[in-house]
């Protein structure tokens, strides 16, 4: 299957660079609904006021804290074109984090596990909202994505064939979900880990259009956005304000603001290109630009593993099992 959709991999109209979001076609023919949506609670978007919404807010920096996880790099340790899968699991690891109030470390959840395991993309392409309604399905089974620890980022898909990922074994084995190594071979081994740190859902939806992603946002969280890409592959900062062409990446959008002088609103945007690029690994939209209000989805975590030194968990929250050092006991 991703095999054919990666031979769709097609280039933007500015032919600067590949198209890394499916279109309708593609979502569908891997088996998922285009903008799909599951709901179980009141949508914000419904709910909350226009008078509601302040003129700036961010997750970023609410009230002095911070409810932003890790900026990324889909690029490292090779090119991948994996957008789809950082913006849906950044936001969603923001989501988690506000759920714990921003207490203890943070949950950095495994891009990897959904690129070997989700039919939903690859390094050549994937759906918006795919990665929530691939986690939907993993978490009816009692579990569901990994963490970044068991199973680290490597830039590789099953049709991936150059650089590290040639010859290498990229398909959804117990290895590929969560693993550990025991030491140097011959004498150790690596090994799929059956009980591993995971975070799951209860909720996943598809929205579009500023006023009904302000309210999202404000009330649940950060969401992944669709984006025109072309343009800013050489912003160094400031808000961008191109049209843009067509949606060809994904990225999470953690907030927004007003420009004092200008008074002109933007979307606070966390990019997938590592700290290095624009403003630390962000850009500010002007609201309107670069055909971000297009496409949205985010989801509502439902359960994340953790470690308690009281042994009580708050809603949400799930014990750790402890593994041994080789994994032997998992």
């Amino acid at each position: 299957m991703l095999s054919t959709l990666a031979a769709a991999y097609a280039f933007s109209s500015s032919a600067v660079r590949p198209n890394e979001v499916w279109t309708k076609e593609q979502t569908e023919k891997a088996g998922y609904v285009h903008r799909g949506n599951h709901t179980l609670t009141p949508l914000p978007h419904e709910t909350i006021a226009d008078d509601a919404i302040p003129d700036s807010f961010t997750w970023c920096d609410k009230d002095g804290v911070n409810y932003c996880t890790m900026s990324r790099n889909q690029h490292i340790p090779q090119y991948c074109g994996s957008c789809w899968a950082h913006g849906s699991v950044s936001a969603l690891g923001d989501r988690i984090k506000i759920a714990r109030g921003a207490k203890g470390i943070d949950i950095n959840l495994a891009v990897q596990h959904i690129l070997n395991c989700g039919d939903v993309g690859s390094c050549h392409g994937g759906s918006v909202d795919g990665p929530y309604q691939w986690l939907h399905q993993l978490s009816k089974s009692g579990t569901g994505i990994a963490y970044e620890t068991e199973n680290p980022y490597l830039a590789c898909s099953s049709e991936s064939d150059q650089g590290i990922c040639k010859g290498q074994d990229w398909t959804c084995t117990d290895e590929n979900v969560a693993r550990t190594c025991s030491t140097f071979p011959p004498q150790g081994k690596c090994a799929g880990l059956k009980k591993y740190p995971n975070a799951t859902i209860s909720e996943y939806g598809s929205i579009s259009g500023k006023k009904a992603m302000q309210k999202e946002i404000y009330a649940r969280g950060p969401i992944s956005c669709g984006i025109d890409a072309a343009p800013i592959l050489k912003y160094t900062g400031g808000i961008a304000t191109d049209a843009g062409d067509g949606v060809d990446h994904v990225i999470s959008v953690v907030g927004w603001g007003t420009d004092a002088k200008t008074n002109q609103g933007y979307w606070i945007i966390r990019n997938s290109w590592g700290e290095y690029w624009g403003e630390m690994g962000y850009i500010r939209a002007a609201f309107g630009a670069l055909k971000v209000e297009e496409q949205c989805a985010w989801a509502v975590p439902a359960t994340w593993t953790e470690w308690s030194p009281t042994g009580e968990y708050k809603l949400g929250a799930s014990p750790n099992y402890p593994c041994f050092e080789d994994g032997s006991n998992c």
